[in-house]
This record gives C-alpha cells, sequence and structure tokens, in this order.
C-alpha cells in the first residue's frame, strides 16, 4: 500500500495559510526596511517552495495589498460617542506608533488601488468621525489629508534623524555646537543651547505639539468648509 509522504517540508506546506505568509512578509520587510520582500525571499523563510506562494496570492501586488491591510489594523480606530478632537489625537497617535514599527509601510500606505477590509474600515471610520464633529464632506477631506501628511511626515523626520535618544541628541547637537561659530549663527546657536540640549528635551515630544496645533486649526476652519 502506498503511504503518502511524510516530514517536515510536507507538514509546513499543510500548514501554509494566507495569514501565515502575510505575517512572515510583515517580519521580513520590518527587518530589511524595503517593505517588498521577494517571492523566493518569502518562500526561504517560510520553507516552502516559491510556487506554493501563488496558490494563495496571484502575484506580489497582492501579498503587498495584505501587508498593508495589517498594518492598518494595528491602528486604533475612532470609537462613535468620542470626540473627534480626541478621537483623531489617538488615531494619530496609534498610526505614529505602527509607521515606527513598519517604517516601509509609508511609502506603501496610499499606493494600493486594491485595498483591504481593515484598510476601508480605517477610512471609513475616519471619515466618519470627522463628519459626526460637525465637518463637511470637503472638510473632512481636508482634515483627513493635513493629519495624514503631517504623522507621514514627522515619521519620515523622526525615521532619519541621525539621533535615537536623549544621550545620542546631547552628542551629536554638541559635535555641531562644538565647531559653530555662534555669532554668526546665532539662532541656531540659541536653538541648540536654550532647546535642544537643556535637560529632558525629546524630540518624539515635538509630535504632540504640532498635532495639537493642527487640531486646533481644523476646529478654527471647520465651519467655513461648506
Amino acid at each position: 500500500m502506498a503511504t503518502a509522504p511524510t516530514g517536515r517540508p510536507a507538514a509546513r506546506r499543510n500548514s501554509l495559510s494566507k495569514d501565515t505568509v502575510l505575517q512572515t512578509a510583515v517580519a521580513l520587510a520590518d527587518e530589511t526596511g524595503t517593505g517588498t520582500p521577494s517571492m523566493r525571499g518569502l518562500a526561504e523563510r517560510l520553507g516552502v517552495e516559491a510556487m506554493s506562494l501563488y496558490h494563495h496570492f496571484r502575484n506580489k501586488d497582492m501579498i503587498l495589498d495584505g501587508m498593508v491591510d495589517l498594518v492598518f489594523a494595528e491602528i486604533e480606530l475612532p470609537v462613535d460617542g468620542v470626540e473627534w478632537r480626541a478621537s483623531m489625537r489617538r488615531r494619530a497617535v496609534s498610526m505614529r506608533g505602527a509607521l515606527i514599527r513598519h517604517p516601509w509601510a509609508i511609502s506603501l500606505m496610499d499606493s494600493r488601488t486594491n485595498p483591504g477590509q481593515a484598510t476601508l474600515r480605517h477610512h471609513n471610520a475616519v471619515i466618519g468621525c470627522l463628519r459626526s464633529g460637525g465637518f463637511s464632506i470637503s472638510g473632512a477631506a481636508h482634515a483627513f489629508s493635513l493629519l495624514d501628511s503631517y504623522i507621514y511626515g514627522f515619521v519620515l523626520q523622526q525615521l532619519s534623524l541621525p539621533f535615537k535618544s536623549s544621550a545620542d541628541l546631547e552628542d551629536v547637537a554638541g559635535s555641531i555646537l562644538k565647531d559653530l561659530p555662534g555669532d554668526e549663527f546665532p539662532h541656531l546657536t540659541e536653538m541648540i543651547v536654550d532647546r535642544a540640549l537643556k535637560p529632558g528635551y525629546a524630540y518624539p515630544e515635538e509630535f504632540d505639539i504640532g498635532l495639537d496645533l493642527i487640531l486646533d486649526g481644523l476646529q478654527r476652519q471647520r465651519d467655513n468648509w461648506r
């Protein structure tokens, strides 16, 4: 009697699922920072042949769509009955956290033409929150665009900075200050000495300050957008 082949590769193939593939693709993208793992590299990480992936995904774009959807699923959604400013603040903080965890996602988040359920749910909830908060549909579009531009831009800048901690900032700023002619660049010198090098200063806190400025502006402008 013929018996079914056994062994780890067969077990791995049998356990392969869409969710497993996507979770692995996200983990691989987090490690490399590129956001676009090759089908071959992904298959090697999963311990399967590349063709096995095509049983679940017709092409690489479908994998990228799913990866982006997983990131959107991590972002806190606005909750019914919560004031729009509080909801947008919590959503912005949550989104920034997700993008820092998955820096590759920034270039892909708004590029997909086949968004998944989590992506659609996210956008619908944000628009609904703004509409419930008194924004017209055009006002909601303006607010949504402005908030996302700020969040994406801040994360890109934060990830590009040559320091990760207050101690690193002190080293970088101190090095710049050492060779900086203060009489030629008085305003920059003041910023470094009286702001960046002050005890307790942390650049990520600038995010909350900027976010409040934007929310204040949206509050003032809301009734003018009709």
